[in-house]
């Protein structure tokens, strides 16, 4: 009985020590941030901020999204690179990841671009901290959803959107974003013509012409937009792009009038908006408008977006953050410091980080390390597509560089299969798998691949070329060369010289079946992907047409199958590590592999000993030629 009674008393005074020590340990735990991901129908914002405060975020964003399709004209718009939204609660948080501007970060936000993926990424302690990505927001609508176009208009437009302000209900367009009516009333305005055939360096000079050459921009895009005139524009694009009319020509056909003529009336609508007086806003109460500016309805109201709420866990929080920072140079060390120790621990480790470290790898060309971190993300997750994506451009960005076909081709084709089936508008995923049809043999496919990739991403004028080489790699020797004939007239020094290159090589091909070998240097760009090598068979059908022999060596492992994945079955993914090495191998149909020691395949095996006969891919991946289960 005493015995009991002491006992008790122990448990007593356990408990009464757990309640003291809660209040301290819960409070360590709430200093901690807590991070959600709020969602609507085309954004999430990964925040640390209240709630609120990501809601008005994404209903801002997707604001300014429906105001570009308006003015663009477009019922639906386009995002064929995934745009991430980070919303940090406090500015010295948001510094931190913040590239520098004259030794202080930008207060309220900025646009970090990339050839993956785009960040947004504000300091929602301003209260409008939006406002600093508009211009950067509409260059990027524009290149996806807008056929190109020449310098002027680009420059007008984004400017033009520069200076909108959107509330619950009207959003404000149109005013002078900084001294513009002052430049034009100023200065002697460039002919309408000159202009028009000022080059792509005409916005990145400084000084007094740049500054005439942004405002008149912006004037004659202003006048365009409130004139209902873009139709006209679209017309006037098609003639000089397309079919390399004459700026004048071009603007008597498209407008009707002549370049004078429209020259004048642009001055004539710019005077009326310098003479106009400061209109009331619609709201009575409101300040006037500045000069310039009108209102109209805003698309979308608070009640008109919805959004979801999601928790993230912080060690999961902490990578996303670091992925984004390790694309800012000053701050990579720093982000790839945060990976790694985050990485070390077991239970901070998540295939985010590891795929973030194999991206900084990959940007400093070290392939191999980054082939690591990305076999080590789809271990710890084999549904991420964002590892399946990064695998897959790895061994593309290897093949571009060596000049030899695609490593673990298979494997490629079904990584990106894989991404596609989780973002079916990505633009570079559908590239990349075009390229890996042609190497494989199928021209029919690569085509329709290559087309999809040119209709989300328009102005990529790299997906052109890569279809003049398709077109060469099936013989379509008409309009390899019609393509090649218009891109060698591109204002990007790169593309034109590539292409009038292959032009020049193309008699050569036609004849032998192989390009001419050029000087390294001058080779690597002029064939990055390899397609016209393939150019070795006049049938253009996928199923007449035999894929290259495979020649890789037959090699074998002895270890642990760690795992099996049939997410596409019948083709199935086997990880298995044997001494240092861990490899991901691939058969196309499980159930036609040949078994030792099994009566047949299974989906659920984990830690078996096998021996695993395969043919490498890259070091750390291949295909499956047989498996001998122990």
């Amino acid at each position: 009985m005493f015995a009991l009674e002491k006992g008790a008393r122990r448990i007593c005074a356990l408990v009464i020590l757990v309640i003291l020590q809660a209040p301290s340990a819960l409070s360590s735990r709430s200093d901690e941030p807590k991070w959600i991901r709020i969602s609507s129908l085309h954004f999430a914002v990964l925040t640390d901020a209240e709630a609120k405060k990501g809601v008005e975020v994404v209903l801002r964003l997707e604001q300014m999204r429906a105001i570009c399709g308006l003015l663009l004209l477009k019922n639906k718009l386009t995002m064929p690179e995934p745009l991430d939204v980070i919303a940090f609660r406090s500015y010295p948080e948001y510094a931190k990841l913040a590239p520098s501007q004259q030794g202080q970060a930008a207060a309220q936000g900025f646009f970090l671009g990339g050839d993956d993926r785009n960040y947004i990424v504000l300091n929602v302690a301003d209260d409008e901290s939006w406002l600093a990505v508009r211009r950067d927001f509409a260059q990027v609508f524009l290149n996806y959803n807008y056929p190109p176009t020449q310098p002027w208009f680009d420059e007008g437009f984004v400017t033009y959107f520069s200076s909108m302000r959107v509330g619950d209900r009207q959003a404000t367009l149109g005013a002078d974003p900084g001294g513009m009516l002052e430049v034009l009333n100023t200065q002697t305005w460039l002919p309408l013509p000159a202009l028009f055939n000022m080059g792509s360096e005409a916005g990145k000079h400084q000084g007094p012409q740049q500054t005439l050459f942004v405002a008149e921009s912006w004037m004659v895009v202003h006048y365009l937009l409130n004139q209902n005139k873009l139709p006209e524009a679209g017309t006037y694009f098609g003639l000089v792009e397309n079919q390399k009319l004459p700026v004048e020509q071009a603007i008597q056909q498209a407008y009707g009038m002549t370049a004078e003529q429209l020259e004048q009336a642009v001055k004539k609508y710019c005077g009326g908006l310098a003479a106009a007086p400061a209109q009331n806003s619609k709201q009575g109460k409101q300040a006037p408008l500045p000069v310039g500016a009108s209102q109209i309805p805003v698309p979308l109201g608070p009640d008109d977006v919805g959004t979801s709420t999601a928790d993230v866990r912080l060690p999961e929080a902490q990578a996303l953050v670091a992925e984004a920072e390790v694309r800012v140079p000053e701050h990579r060390q720093d982000a790839v410091g945060v990976l790694e120790n985050l990485i070390e621990q077991q239970q901070t480790e998540t295939a985010i980080a590891h795929r973030a470290l194999g991206w900084s790898y990959f940007a400093e060309k070290k392939y191999e390390d980054a082939m690591d971190e990305f076999r080590h993300a789809l271990d710890l997750d084999e549904n991420d597509p964002w590892a399946h994506y990064y695998f897959a451009r790895t061994k593309y960005q290897m093949a571009q560089q060596g000049g030899e076909m695609f490593p673990g081709l298979a494997n490629m084709m079904q990584d990106l299969r894989i991404v596609l089936d989780w973002n079916p508008d990505y633009a570079e995923a559908y590239h990349m798998l075009a390229m890996a049809r042609v190497q494989g043999g199928g021209i029919n496919s690569a085509l329709q691949a290559m087309r999809e990739a040119i209709r989300l991403n328009p102005r990529n004028q790299g997906y052109l070329l890569d279809l003049a080489r398709v077109y060469m790699a099936g013989k379509k020797w008409d309009a390899a060369t019609d393509l090649l004939q218009r891109l060698q007239g591109s204002q990007n020094p790169q593309i034109a010289t590539v292409a009038q290159q292959n032009l020049q090589d193309l008699p050569t091909l036609k004849k032998y079946g192989l390009m001419p070998q050029h000087a390294p240097a001058a080779q690597a760009k002029a064939q990055p992907s390899g397609a016209a090598g393939a150019a070795d068979s006049a049938d253009d059908s996928d199923t007449a047409r035999e894929p290259p022999p495979d020649r890789r060596k037959v090699q074998f492992v002895k270890g642990k199958l760690i795992s099996v994945s049939c997410a596409q079955a019948p083709v199935a993914i086997l990880t298995v590590a044997g001494g240092r090495r861990t490899l991901r191998l691939r058969t196309a149909d499980f159930k036609s592999l040949l078994l030792i020691g099994a009566g047949e395949f299974s989906c659920d095996w984990r830690n078996r000993s096998v021996v695993a006969n395969y043919k490498p891919g890259g070091k750390a991946d291949g295909d499956l030629v047989s498996l001998e289960v122990e």
